[in-house]
């Protein structure tokens, strides 16, 4: 082989020396573009800052009784708080620990949803009742472990996931990942910060905050929280929130207002029935940090806008006389039907009264100022499928159920006046025919009507008065059940009555029932057949006939005004016309007269209660036949003379009349205190 010669290793040398000579070249010109010519470019550039935009969320409107006392309300309470947009990231266990000690310190409770706990015995080990969660651990999207891993092999793989290291003991360790699970399934993120423990006490709010102080990332926040402010006492009518279907997702976002799947929107009740009004808007807010983590700026490009508050037509003092009286006398008639089942051997006497409603109006407007329904529940408890949800859907009086405005109920006698009013009208009686009661009305031998006593010979004010069967009975098969219903309807009876949240039409004998034979006449007349009623068509009833015969649109809403309610936007408070029963002001007094004497004749049967009342009220009794003791109705209004109240009692199983009659006497007695 040839060597190479020493002016071929110069030139090599050479070359090397005029490359590096180039790079430095470019390099230093480089390097002057980057700090002379274009430096202050780049050091903008390298301090450019990264924007988050994040949402905030809106008031939700209140929901106050005409008064402008709060039914459901916002109140102020505290949280603690990880926000990732601040928080120091290499700390971050660290900082989790911390605040594990301190609200335990404090006795505060921090959000722990791990379904793994440490036993005893130092072992990890699967909650009871946690099935589901474990399952979802161990699916192939989560951490695609077998079915049969153990609690200890699960946690270190949770432990891996989040990249937690470390020699901690096991209950840091099994805390640490207990919170970053939850930061993982609540979508903690830079939009979006964690909540590590709420509704802290304001006791240990400043502990807490000295505790923290320094920690970035960490803060204690007030937030607003929903709340009924007597939850057990209008539950039915005020409603609660639950998670959205995509049905109701579908029809919310056609509305004005901005939704999404996650909301929690109004269920039933108020809640429901307002949604859009109670509703409020988000805004956002945009949030900038520099190319080391600092956050440079925060700015509110929108803000978030309450929801509006509802004002109801509901009295709250008048609603607390409402539940408690009802409360009270269907265990009051519970309490004397066994006692008398105990002493005479047999039932029928009240013994399985468990529930009841009641229904008080305005005459004037048919504004709702009470309804109540036995028995209820604690709204703040309740939570859609939750524990004691559950335990109310399993219960066999079904609290959850609005029985004053959804239950229909056979309503016995109070039907008589409407019944009275159509007969007067179509003239198939007048004020001073009689018809003679020998107790058994036997016209049709398959449907016989027994009255509760011998009467004799009684006019349509007398057969009111002591609430005659056999007399209605007769008037209802002169009548017809085709005229009988017309005119019920005009009452409201089989009709909706216009109330802004859920209720029933019920059911009217007659062209509502799926046969009818000729006889069925006679037992409608008196209220029974297929008559179903709830007892706010029946105070709207009653208050039609007090308001001469003008059916009004019932409503529970007075009106909508901003949040600070300072603006009305909504006014519900004029009087709606539905329709006239179509009775005259001569027949109808004919009816109320009567209705009158209910209550101040010694033969009427209510006598008992308001023979001596305060005030004049116009009334009627009723019992209604069912499996198991009676149903006792009751409906009212007063003063006689110029009513502005209409009340309607029902008590299932209640046997005795007296009950129903005292639930509307301690309303009258709030009322006209």
């Amino acid at each position: 082989m040839r060597k190479k010669s020493k002016s071929g290793k110069k030139s090599v040398y050479t070359v090397c020396i005029i490359v590096t000579l180039v790079f430095f070249a470019i390099f230093a010109a480089r390097l002057i573009d980057w700090q002379i010519i274009h430096g202050e470019e780049y050091k903008n550039l390298a301090a450019r800052s990264t924007s988050y935009t994040v949402s905030t969320d809106a008031i939700r409107g209140e929901i106050l009784d005409k008064n402008c006392t709060g039914l459901v309300v916002n109140t102020t309470h505290y949280k603690v708080v990880i926000d990732k947009l601040y928080v120091d990231e290499d700390k971050l266990d660290d900082t989790i620990l911390s605040l594990i000690k301190i609200t335990e310190q404090t006795k505060e409770k921090w959000a722990d949803n791990l379904p793994i706990d440490l036993n005893a015995n130092g072992k990890f080990q699967y909650k009871k009742s946690s099935e589901d969660d474990v399952q979802k651990h161990l699916a192939p999207d989560f951490l695609n472990l077998p079915e049969q891993t153990d609690a200890n092999e699960c946690l270190n793989a949770l432990a891996e996931r989040y990249k937690i290291s470390g020699n901690y003991a096991k209950t840091d360790l099994r805390n640490l990942v207990s919170v970053h699970y939850n930061m993982e399934i609540t979508g903690y993120s830079g939009s979006k910060p964690y909540v590590f423990a709420e509704d802290i006490s304001q006791n240990s709010v400043s502990a807490i905050s000295e505790s923290t102080q320094g920690v970035s990332g960490v803060e204690v926040q007030t937030y607003l929280e929903r709340s009924a402010a007597n939850p057990e006492l209008a539950p039915h009518l005020l409603g609660a929130l639950g998670s959205m279907s995509e049905d109701e997702y579908n029809e919310l976002s056609k509305s004005e207002k901005k939704y999404s799947l996650s909301d929690k929107v109004g269920k039933f009740g108020i809640e429901h029935a307002f949604e859009t009004q109670l509703k409020g808007e988000g805004g956002t807010k945009i949030i900038k940090r520099n190319s080391d983590g600092t956050v440079v700026d925060k700015v509110e490009t929108i803000d978030a806008k309450p929801g509006n508050t509802v004002f109801l037509t509901i009295d709250s003092k008048l609603q607390e006389v409402a539940s408690k009286s009802l409360a009270e006398n269907v265990k009051a008639a519970r309490e004397a039907g066994k006692a008398l089942k105990k002493a005479n051997g047999k039932g029928g006497y009240g013994e399985d009264c468990e529930t009841g409603a009641v229904v008080m109006l305005s005459v004037k407007d048919f504004s709702v100022l009470a309804a109540a329904s036995y028995p209820t529940y604690d709204l703040n408890k309740y939570s859609e499928y939750g524990d004691y949800y559950i335990k109310l859907s399993e219960n066999e009086n079904s609290p959850m159920y609005n029985r004053a405005f959804v239950g229909s109920f056979a309503c016995g006698s109070v039907y008589k006046p409407c019944v009275a009013a159509a007969a007067l009208e179509e003239k198939v009686i007048k004020k001073d025919t009689e018809i003679y009661c020998d107790q058994y009305y036997d016209y049709y031998p398959t449907n016989v009507v027994k009255c509760m006593h011998y009467h004799g010979n009684l006019n349509v004010t007398g057969a009111i008065t002591q609430s005659c069967n056999y007399f209605f009975a007769e008037t209802g098969r002169r009548l017809g059940i085709d005229t009988m219903y017309l005119y019920a309807e005009k009452f409201g009876f089989g009709e909706y009555t216009g109330i802004e949240v859920e209720e029933s039409k019920g059911t009217l004998a007659g062209r509502d029932s799926t046969s009818w034979q000729a006889g069925n006449t006679v037992q409608a007349a008196i209220g029974q057949s297929d008559n179903a009623f709830t007892p706010l068509q029946l105070a709207t009833y009653t208050a039609t006939i007090a308001n001469n015969g003008v059916r009004l649109k019932t409503h529970l809403v007075s009106k909508i005004t901003d949040y600070e309610r300072k603006h009305t936007i909504e006014d519900y408070d004029s009087p709606v016309e539905v329709g006239s029963c179509g009775v005259s002001k001569e027949n109808l007094d004919i009816v109320r007269n009567a209705m009158l004497d209910v209550t101040r004749d010694e033969d009427g049967t209510a006598y008992s209660v308001f023979g001596n009342y305060k005030v004049k009220v116009a009334a009627k009794t009723g019992t209604a036949e069912n499996s198991g003791s009676d149903h006792t109705t009751f409906i009212c209004y007063a003063p006689f003379d110029n009513p502005e109240v209409a009340v309607a009692v029902v008590i299932e199983h209640g046997a005795k009349g007296m009950y129903s009659m005292q639930v509307a006497k301690d309303l009258l007695d709030a009322y006209f205190k």
